[in-house]
């Protein structure tokens, strides 16, 4: 049986099979978890399904032991290699193994035959026909790709040179989004640590308190020149010890929370030719980051008109309050909203990046205070109540002077690397099919970094 897929191409591409330019075509294994010698002090990375993010693939969730793979289906795989996922609600996700790895029975591995097939070219015709990969899955319960499949698929192939190229264009796009990514994991860790140690543990007061850090003194995290904004005792309040000289209040009281709604979606005037961004926390739920540069669906003035909170300006908090309970973002365009949203306007003392990473900080106290039968919803009325600690004005100028710049770095990461992917979607089709030749591809890259 083969399978051709986007045949399309060239006359000097091969239409070849996937079996053909691979050395291996091959599956993992789940060792049993009975046996926890399979899994304690495993270093072998074993990549599960939900894992593979079509992207590389560095490090994993879990662990297995060498003998895990003497006595088990699992295998070591090379760098380089890519992963199929076959089952369920993953099929046609993809990953590239940075490193030497295992994997589960649900992953395809697929080892290209370097003379044949440069990896990356192959990943990326993958991720070209992933709907046509999901339209050969089968099953009642669970659609299923079966590996047969898969080695049977016919895809066309110029020369490796050329595949290396054009690997190499669309390679650097993601390189650069990958490099972006993990830029503002360390930005976002860096913020979060931030507010914990000033906000949460009040660890400058209670160094203070403790004599670790004294007038002139710079320790990890407290440059001297900080040191007289925070006091040197805690004081009881309605949530026990606080700083001396801040105060207790709620969220409401401190921020302007609204919601919003959803124009009749049978009114094409609300929606036809809409020209404003209307968030449901779908959109949230695809963010690596909490930033909210642009919506699925846009509504007209009279789509806008029907929404009571009308267009929030940029900088607006965004939670989402139900199904589920938990999605954050700071919008970076004037968005309005549907009514699965806390939404909160930092017009007070409080600045956004405060409030986004107090909402992060105190997500039990938010999900507790949720009710509802179907499924929990936190109201309006529910989180305006909610507790917060509102430093003195001092304190919050420095810790925005230290965590905005953080929060507008990702958010200028996040801006370049949607216009980076933009790009790669658009030419992704037209050089692995060779609509596109390498050297026209080249020239609007470079133009597109200019």
């Amino acid at each position: 049986m083969e399978i051709d897929l986007c045949v399309v191409a060239p006359r000097d591409w091969e239409i070849r099979s996937v079996a053909d330019v691979c050395e291996r075509v091959t599956s993992g294994g789940t060792p049993s978890r009975r046996e926890p010698a399979f899994y304690e002090g495993g270093t072998w990375p074993w990549v599960k399904t939900q894992e593979l993010q079509d992207g590389w693939i560095d490090d994993t969730e879990e662990h297995i032991t060498d003998r895990a793979i003497n006595e088990s289906s699992a295998k070591v795989l090379p760098a380089n290699t890519i992963l199929l996922a076959m089952y369920g609600a993953t099929v046609g996700q993809l990953g590239i193994l940075r490193r030497p790895m295992t994997c589960n029975q649900a992953c395809c591995a697929l080892i290209a035959d370097p003379q044949k097939a440069d990896f990356r070219f192959l990943y990326y015709q993958l991720l070209q026909i992933r709907s046509e990969l999901k339209s050969l899955a089968t099953g009642a319960a669970q659609q299923n790709l079966s590996g047969t499949v898969i080695k049977s698929l016919r895809l066309p192939f110029p020369k490796i040179q050329e595949q290396r190229a054009i690997a190499h264009i669309l390679g650097t796009l993601d390189d650069k989004i990958e490099l972006n990514r993990k830029q503002n994991e360390t930005l976002e860790a860096m913020a979060r640590a931030l507010f914990k140690a000033w906000f949460v543990d009040f660890e400058p007061v209670r160094a203070k308190m403790e004599g670790r850090w004294q007038r002139g003194l710079s320790l990890p995290g407290l440059p001297a020149h900080l040191y007289d904004l925070f006091p040197d005792r805690l004081v009881e309040s309605e949530l026990g010890e606080i700083p001396e000289g801040w105060r207790y209040s709620t969220i409401g009281e401190e921020v302007t929370v609204c919601g919003g709604s959803t124009p009749s979606t049978k009114e094409p005037a609300f929606w036809e030719g809409g020209q404003h961004c209307w968030a449901t926390p779908k959109d949230l739920s695809s963010l690596w980051f909490p930033v909210l540069l642009d919506t699925e669906r846009k509504i007209t003035d009279a789509g806008l008109a029907r929404i009571s909170s009308g267009l929030l300006p940029v900088g607006t908090v965004l939670l989402s309050s139900r199904a589920p309970i938990g999605y954050l973002a700071i919008t970076e365009v004037p968005t309005a909203i549907n009514q699965g949203f806390i939404a909160m306007k930092c017009d007070g003392v409080l600045p956004n990046v405060f409030v986004l990473l107090w909402c992060r900080e105190n997500m039990d106290a938010i999900v507790g205070n949720a009710n509802g039968s179907t499924f929990l919803e936190i109201s309006k009325s529910n989180f305006r109540p909610l507790h917060v600690v509102v430093p003195s004005n001092k304190v919050l100028t420095n810790f925005t002077k230290l965590a905005a710049p953080l929060y507008r770095q990702l958010a200028e990461n996040e801006h370049e690397s949607l216009t980076l992917a933009k790009l790669r979607d658009i030419l992704l089709p037209k050089l692995i099919s060779g609509e596109l030749r390498v050297k026209d591809a080249a020239k609007i890259v470079e133009t597109e970094e200019t």
